[in-house]
């Protein structure tokens, strides 16, 4: 007799049980449906205009109460924003503009910041014809595009600091509360160095704040704000940190021969 291993007899379990037959295919599990997305994160997606059309066909009254909130939060928002956001390109100054368009600029507070940290100043001393100081300066226009709230100004180094050797050039002096927070000199000179790799430094440094959610709050560059998601990116910007400033910046003033790494960057203007 022709036993018909796909049945579902208890001859055939008895068959499988002492391994004559092979045991009986499984039906794979019918995937779960996606789960329906919360309310938060639609009204997230939607623009102020596409919330009040929302509004206008919701016929339950709290809900329409509840989307008419958040539209006028997005909008309060959006305008604290646009008033945040003053900056957004590189600006050219000259050696006296230093202190008020740098050193001061950075003591300045973002309006709505109650935790007065000040503004982050990326000063950029470049010279033209030097490939990667012009490598860099095209970063530099891309991130002061990108990041509008933190200040981007540039000059050229010898006419900031006078005898300024081309073999410092590129030089980024990051500066925030009044305060230099960190300085990167003849960057990109070693190897060729990408604009992720500058933005993570800034970012580690405080020289540049992450992106803004709808409602203002800080968010990681794809828009996960989970604490996972926040830590992975920390991790990775601190691995590309470490790859591109794994040396202490030389000081300027290390003329002839004599070396001083450990000291502080200082020049009076």
């Amino acid at each position: 007799m022709a036993v018909n291993p796909n049945e579902d007899t208890e001859f055939n379990d008895a068959l499988r049980k002492y391994g004559i037959i092979p045991p009986k295919e499984t039906t794979p599990p019918t995937p779960s449906p996606p789960s329906s997305p919360k309310l938060q994160d639609v009204l997230d997606d939607l623009t102020p205009e596409e919330l009040k059309e929302l509004g206008e066909e919701i016929t339950d009254d709290d809900l329409d109460r509840h989307i008419n909130s958040y539209r006028r939060q997005r909008l309060a928002q959006e305008r604290l924003q646009q008033k945040r956001a003053r900056f957004g390109r590189v600006y050219p100054i000259g050696r006296d503009d230093y202190t008020r368009e740098v050193t001061e600029a950075s003591k300045i507070d973002e309006e709505g910041d109650e935790e007065e940290k000040g503004t982050g100043v990326i000063c950029f001393l470049y010279k033209d014809g030097i490939p990667h100081s012009d490598r860099t300066s095209g970063h530099i226009h891309t991130l002061a595009s990108r990041y509008p709230y933190s200040k981007f100004v540039s000059i050229v180094g010898n006419k900031c600091i006078a005898d300024l050797p081309d073999s410092r050039i590129p030089m980024l002096i990051v500066y925030r509360k009044g305060e230099i927070r960190n300085q990167l000199i003849a960057w990109g000179a070693d190897r060729e160095r990408q604009l992720e790799e500058l933005e993570a430094l800034l970012i580690l440094c405080g020289a540049l704040d992450l992106p803004r959610g709808p409602l203002g709050e800080r968010r990681a560059p794809d828009g996960d704000d989970s604490e996972e998601e926040d830590d992975d990116m920390s991790s990775r910007m601190r691995s590309a940190a470490t790859s591109t400033n794994a040396r202490a910046p030389k000081n300027i003033r290390a003329q002839n021969g004599k070396d001083d790494s450990d000291s502080e960057f200082e020049f009076d203007l």
